[in-house]
């Protein structure tokens, strides 16, 4: 069986084995056996004296190497010496020579095939880790941390390995998000140049962007330039440059838009559901009603397949313009053709209900919402409040309020302000102060207007130095009295005849840098009025008339019975004659 071995390995037959650790494994094992059979017969190779030559035959090919060849039928099994001469002997070790070169060419192949393994393994590895940084590159750009996110651009880039298309887009969107457009179009430059080549949601992404700012020029000089570059564009971007060219009143020149990039074939408009809602929400915005129905039955005809969407543009538009029972209609409509209101539908109808003074009707809506399976919102609760608030139906309002609570929905700070301003201009400075607590309880902060709503209430009431202490706790809690809270509090002190303490208020406002406007200069001189200083009043009327901020009767008012209670009438009427000239002739200018 050894004799076979060696005789199999001399001339060089390779057994194909799956892995090169197969092949390494057999190979020593063929090794060892043949290591073995030389110990036991090496004596007999060199002593043995008869033998026939002629089962080893020497070739010579080409005259450059010399080569045994040992047939198997040519040897036998039972013969011990191998040739047993100096002609077996040389034989023998060409046989050793044969098989450890081929030893070695295999040895070769293992660590050849091994290398590529492992070249293989760290191609795949580096492939792997590139995707890694591509995700991770997208998931900062969610979360906003757009500088790591371009340091880890940039050091990929450092390896020769750009990030795909999708990803730079998820960067140029967040860039345009905070309002980085120059930045944004830089990468988008670099894209172009250096790869990967921008596609359309890359240009529809920094078009949005620019349209946000207010930079339509460039928005529409990146349109011309993304044609150029053979990107077409598409319905987005058509959708987006006509909101914004609407937004700007360019209704003709985004009509023409839209016809140049929707054109089919045959030169027909193709209907478009977003553009033609955009268009239909900004005639009802304009007034223009007539064409904003035109157009909504132009969809109709044209069998353009509207949606909810719609419907609440045009139920909106209507309410807008006061043709609620065109709104009802269409509300109707919408359920009969078999579309469901949504939240927005029934805001929309809750609100012009209660601009319309309606509150029971707009309790009954509410009411509907949840027996149609659609859940109040903030939205829904805070318009319902406020037109209680307005009606004087404070005792439903807090029940609403409490409602919301029930349901596990903490009101917004907006929600809490409105009762709270209530309580305070009612003078119920109990209720005030226990709304507010209960506001705190379940952990809303106050803001701004949530102390103005209770100095307010502490002014309504008298109490001057209570509400400047709540003026004093503001800074603690982190916030900025604005020129409302002053101009309560100026306001409270020359309703007292307390002028130095007005003052004392307006130093320390313009201190703060906080501008005034006409109510301050209009509570200055109702303080002057109250304490009989005319001179002062006037004086500050001349002011604010020179200084171009009159624009409301109030302080007119104010020294008009001024001037009669002291008994001056001819002087009151030349003085209102006085302020309607000079009215006219600020509206001619």
């Amino acid at each position: 069986m050894a004799t076979s071995a060696i005789l199999l390995v001399a001339c060089g037959e390779q057994h194909l084995l799956p892995t090169p650790m197969t092949t390494h494994i057999t190979f020593l094992r063929y090794l060892n056996r043949t290591i073995q059979s030389i110990n036991q017969r090496f004596a007999h190779i060199f002593c043995s004296q008869d033998g026939d030559v002629e089962h080893v035959r020497i070739l010579r090919e080409d005259g450059f190497e010399r080569k045994c060849q040992l047939n198997a039928q040519d040897c036998s099994l039972h013969d011990k010496s191998f040739g047993g001469e100096k002609k077996g002997q040389h034989a023998v070790f060409n046989v050793l020579d044969t098989m450890l070169i081929s030893s070695l060419e295999r040895l070769k192949i293992m660590r050849e095939n091994i290398s590529l393994v492992k070249i293989g393994l760290q191609g795949y590895a580096c492939e792997c880790n590139n995707a890694k940084n591509a995700a991770t590159i997208r998931f900062l750009c969610l979360e906003g941390k757009l500088v790591a996110a371009l340091r880890l651009r940039r050091r990929m880039a450092q390896t020769g390995i750009l990030p795909d298309v999708y990803t730079h887009n998820h960067i140029v969107n967040g860039l345009c998000k905070f309002g980085l457009m120059e930045k944004a179009g830089w990468l988008v430059r670099e894209m172009s140049e250096s790869g990967p080549r921008p596609n359309c949601a890359t240009y529809n992404t920094l078009i949005n962007g620019y349209c946000a700012v207010n930079s339509i020029k460039k928005a529409l000089d990146l349109f011309t330039t993304m044609s150029n570059t053979g990107i077409q564009p598409n319905r987005v971007t058509c959708n987006i440059l006509v909101h914004a060219l609407c937004e700007k009143g360019l209704l003709t020149k985004a009509r023409k838009m839209l016809e140049e990039i929707l054109n089919d074939d045959n030169g027909k408009v193709i209907p478009d559901l977003v553009a033609s809602t955009i268009f239909m929400d900004k005639y009802f915005k304009n007034g223009e009603i007539n064409w904003a129905l035109g157009l909504w039955n132009e969809m109709i005809q044209k069998c353009t397949r509207v949606d909810v969407v719609a419907y609440n543009v045009l139920i909106n538009g209507l309410c807008l313009n006061q043709q609620g029972n065109l709104a009802y209609g269409y509300a109707c409509e919408m359920l009969k053709n078999g579309f469901t209101p949504d939240v927005f539908t029934y805001n929309i109808l809750i609100g012009a209900l209660c601009k319309e003074r309606k509150i029971s009707e707009a309790g009954y809506i509410l009411g509907v919402m949840s027996k149609m399976g659609i859940m109040p919102d903030q939205i829904s609760y805070r318009i319902m409040i406020q037109g209680l608030c307005l009606n004087g139906d404070i005792v439903r309002a807090k029940d609403l309020l409490l409602c919301m609570l029930n349901n596990f929905m903490v009101p917004k700070p907006i929600v809490w302000n409105l009762i709270i301003d209530f309580y305070g201009r009612c003078e119920d400075l109990r209720n005030a102060f226990f709304t507010r607590d209960l506001m705190l309880a379940f952990g809303v902060l106050p803001n701004v207007f949530t102390y103005n709503a209770l100095i307010l209430a502490q002014l309504k009431s008298g109490n001057v130095h209570d509400a400047r202490y709540l003026k004093e706790e503001m800074p603690a809690k982190g916030l900025r009295p604005d020129v409302v809270t002053y101009n309560l509090l100026i306001g409270g002190a020359c309703n007292i005849g307390d002028i130095d303490l007005a003052r004392q208020l307006y130093d320390e406002m313009m201190q703060k840098g906080c501008e005034p406007d006409l109510i301050t200069y209009t509570e200055f001189i109702r303080g002057f009025c109250i304490r009989g200083n005319i001179k002062d009043a006037e004086e500050l009327y001349a002011r604010i008339l020179k200084s171009g901020l009159l624009n409301d009767h109030v302080p007119v008012q104010i020294l008009f019975n001024m001037y009669c209670k002291l008994g001056e009438p001819i002087k009151a009427f030349n003085f209102y004659q006085d302020w309607l000239e000079s009215k006219q002739d600020s509206n001619c200018g």
